[in-house]
């Protein structure tokens, strides 16, 4: 699986790239806001993206929809944040991610399950 990260803490994007890529996740790209997302999912095609709700001046839904809205096949979203779920769940919803994770819980296993959730697998 090829994974793009988007968040705009280097250091969360370094410590999740080493995590995934342990697990036999492939990290292809990294960006921190709309237009690197974009540039990286059209040049790299990942076959999810990882999608910080909060990307500072930039909203991390607005992202998702970005990609959505691409025009090419684009991949799964997923949100992820250090926010409360609970707190996000109608906005989560109302987007066209795949699903949330939080970070804390942010795992090859549960990106995979995601991810094979939404192809019917």
């Amino acid at each position: 699986m090829r994974c793009l990260i988007v968040d705009d803490s280097a250091a969360f994007r370094d410590a999740a790239s080493t995590m995934l890529e342990r697990a036999g996740i492939s990290v292809v790209g990294m960006a921190c806001n709309t237009a690197e997302a974009l540039d990286c999912v059209r040049d790299l095609r990942p076959d999810v993206t990882l999608v910080d709700i909060d990307l500072g001046a930039e909203s991390g839904f607005d992202v998702a929809e970005e990609l959505h809205l691409a025009g090419t096949p684009a991949p799964p979203v997923i949100l992820i944040s250090t926010h409360d779920e609970d707190d996000l769940v109608d906005m989560i919803s109302a987007s066209s991610a795949l699903g949330f994770l939080p970070k804390f819980a942010l795992s090859p296993d549960a990106i995979r399950a995601l991810v094979s959730g939404s192809r019917g697998t």
